[in-house]
């Protein structure tokens, strides 16, 4: 899980960072930037999967629990982007089969992009 203060809560966060309108796409993943940031505060990450994804909550929060615990691990390496205050990854429907090391890799190939 990710600790308390990467973490993106309030609606109006997810508003402003989905408002800014610079989008990356890659391996079923979109990733929404936020603003470039100017203080010391760790970047704020959301993670989304729709119901038109699938309808059963357990496979959304599945893949949410696997793209969660990914981007944890880049931070523990020191490979996460800190540079936005806050990045959003909106899962879709090709990421339901895959397991953690095809949704690690796909992960790490956006934020490197980022």
């Amino acid at each position: 899980m990710l600790p308390k203060n990467y973490r993106l809560k309030k609606r109006s966060a997810y508003k402003a960072t989905y408002r800014t309108g610079n989008t990356i796409h890659y391996g079923g993943i979109t990733v929404f930037i936020g603003k470039i940031k100017n203080n010391d505060l760790p970047t704020k990450i959301g993670f989304v999967v729709s119901k038109k994804i699938h309808k059963r909550a357990v496979k959304r929060n599945r893949i949410k629990r696997l793209m969660r615990e990914s981007y944890r691990l880049l931070i523990k390496e020191g490979n996460a982007n800190d540079k936005y205050m806050s990045l959003i990854f909106v899962a879709s429907s090709c990421l339901l089969g895959k397991n953690f090391s095809e949704v690690d890799s796909v992960i790490k190939k956006v934020v490197g992009k980022i």
